[in-house]
């Protein structure tokens, strides 16, 4: 299982806390795998876009409107976090159904 996020968000040290198996990727310092990044957008379209980060406040419209896995690339902290590859499935978030998919009290 694998953990994607950032090391200072509360919500990313929640689930780490929860999933102590889980392999801890800051997507800041190592990114995410392409391939990781089209399935999860595939699977969870803009909602993987996190639109009420100080990022993307600080971007501008043109900046905005391009491809949301471009902008994600460019910036890492606006992909929604925690993403979570766990046995070929993917999580987004931590909330009652990603703890209830993961088998998580």
């Amino acid at each position: 299982m694998r953990l994607y996020g950032l090391k200072t968000c509360d919500t990313c040290r929640k689930a780490l806390k929860s999933l102590p198996n889980a392999e801890f990727v800051d997507i800041r310092v190592q990114g995410v795998p392409d391939s990781v990044m089209s399935a999860a957008y595939g699977k969870f379209g803009k909602a993987l876009l996190n639109t009420r980060s100080t990022t993307w406040r600080g971007l501008g419209e043109n900046d905005r409107s391009r491809a949301p896995l471009e902008l994600m690339a460019e910036h890492p902290a606006l992909m929604k976090r925690p993403l979570i590859e766990a046995e070929g499935d993917l999580f987004l978030g931590w909330t009652d159904e990603t703890r209830r998919g993961l088998g998580v009290a």
